[in-house]
């Protein structure tokens, strides 16, 4: 998993941060190895009470049959940490991350796992007697636990953190796409969570040898890849729709919609169906495409979708259990205790948001009123990689982030580049009508999309050069059928 979030995080980044990006992803590892054997699993699986468990730090007296679990819960702990990575990419400080990463894996994520996975207040509801019983909040595999915390933090982070420079342009209400640099780095590291997301469904048993457990397997592991794959492909063709997606056939939207979907089949996927998890699938690729949409509308600056990805797909998946578990979710039974299995998960998905959002604020809040969270704009604009850390990822003469503009720019010994980016309209009328972005690019690690002029710039020869948002020649309201700019 975390060497799939590496290259999926890797290659959705421009290739001036592409070394950032990886460090994080290694140290989110190693901090987490760190912070969850000295506090982390004493705090989730510690003898404590039911909010939070208070024995074994740094595995004191911990029983050595106990230690596969210690391993296993680790690696949990460091995927939900790494989530918040990818929404606060090419802008996050390193100091800033180092606390974030050590935070939530020693305190925030154990304190989550000891109230569902180890008889905390979640997972031991209530008994309501009769025919009901006893009714808690459940998560098979960190649809809530994992997904949701981490897609809440990340939220959190990228809303404190602010927006990279040049990402939302207040004025004429657009959002400029920033791509990443290499889609096909990002498309193995998708590949690679596919894979990891069969172990981390079907691990989540947590043995193999006793009656019933390779059944259970069997049946995560199915319902991975079915809700998986159904998501993938509603993504895609809603991706297709006007005024929803950009009508574009898109790998990263499979990719994203895939993830999405096997993240909300996590809740219950011992529990399901298959039928059941086609069903969660597809909802899930709708839901990636709402929340994605929603964080751009709300100026929120999320450079991996993570917050689609795993707050809505953790979200909708905590809700889904109740609807499709084949033991008493609703479309089964139909009576007063589905009715309060629904009402505990939605109990289980506030607490969690409210714990992780509260905690996290706390964090990043701290960090910017030190000062400590955002690298200054010169680095920024430079790229992380060669301020930060001295280690590029590519030659040199390859960091304008892959574009042909930027080549020409180092080649050209007469001043600063000019970029002009063009965008087609169609007005009602049959008439094609044009408008045009100049860019002036500065700066040898500095791409494109982030110089941008609203007004008005000089050429490198002397005089002026409007930028023209959009044509008025037509009073067609239109959306431009643009890459570069997306209209809100």
């Amino acid at each position: 998993m975390q060497g799939g979030f590496a290259f999926l995080e890797a290659g959705a980044v421009r290739s001036k941060n592409v070394t950032n990006i990886l460090m994080k992803n290694v140290l989110d590892l190693f901090i987490c190895g760190v912070a969850y054997w000295l506090f982390g699993y004493a705090f989730a699986y510690g003898k404590g009470n039911t909010f939070i468990g208070y024995t074994h730090f740094a595995s004191h007296n911990l029983p050595v049959t106990e230690y596969a679990n210690l391993f296993y819960q680790f690696t949990f702990a460091a995927t939900a940490s790494t989530i918040i990575s990818g929404a606060v990419a090419e802008r996050c400080d390193f100091i800033a991350f180092l606390i974030y990463s050590f935070g939530i894996t020693s305190f925030i994520y154990p304190v989550v796992t000891h109230w569902v996975w180890a008889g905390g207040f979640l997972s031991a509801g209530m008994d309501y007697g009769g025919s009901i019983g006893v009714v808690g909040f459940r998560d098979f595999a960190g649809s809530g636990v994992v997904h949701l915390l981490g897609g809440t933090a990340a939220f959190v982070g990228a809303s404190i953190i602010g927006p990279r420079l040049g990402r939302f342009d207040k004025e004429t209400k657009t959002v400029l796409t920033i791509r990443g640099h290499s889609v096909p780095i990002a498309a193995l590291g998708g590949f690679i969570l596919f894979f990891g997301f069969l172990a981390f469904n079907g691990g989540s048993q947590l043995s193999i040898t006793k009656p019933g457990d390779g059944a259970a397997i069997s049946i995560a592991v199915v319902n991975t890849v079915i809700s998986g794959s159904f998501a993938a492909c509603s993504s895609m063709f809603v991706n297709r729709l006007p005024k929803v997606g950009n009508k574009r056939w898109s790998l990263l939207i499979i990719i994203n919609g895939a993830l999405c979907g096997m993240v909300a089949v996590c809740s219950g996927c011992n529990l399901y169906y298959p039928w059941g998890a086609a069903a969660i699938g597809t909802i899930a690729g709708i839901v990636f495409h709402f929340y994605s949409w929603l964080v751009r509308w709300m100026l929120v600056d999320d450079p991996l979708d993570a917050v689609a990805v795993h707050f809505g797909g953790g979200s909708w998946g905590v809700m889904a259990l109740a609807f499709f578990n084949n033991q008493d979710g609703i479309l089964f039974n139909w009576d007063q205790k589905s009715g309060m299995v629904f009402c505990w998960q939605l109990a289980g998905l506030a607490t969690i948001c409210a714990w992780s959002a509260i905690t996290m604020g706390i964090i990043f809040g701290t960090l910017r009123l030190l000062k400590i969270l955002r690298v200054p704009r010169d680095v920024e604009l430079r790229g992380l990689d060669i301020p930060k850390h001295a280690e590029p990822a590519y030659p040199v003469e390859a960091y304008g982030h892959g574009h042909v503009e930027k080549l020409m720019q180092i080649l050209d010994t007469s001043g600063p580049f000019i970029v002009t980016q063009v965008y087609e309209r169609q007005g009602k009328n049959g008439n094609v009508n044009y408008g045009f972005n100049h860019i002036s690019d500065k700066g040898l690690y500095e791409s494109p999309e982030v110089k941008r002029h609203v007004h008005q710039m000089k050429q490198p020869g002397g005089g002026s050069a409007e930028r023209i948002q959009r044509s008025t020649s037509d009073s067609d309201t239109s959306d431009f059928s643009v890459d570069e700019v997306v209209k809100m």
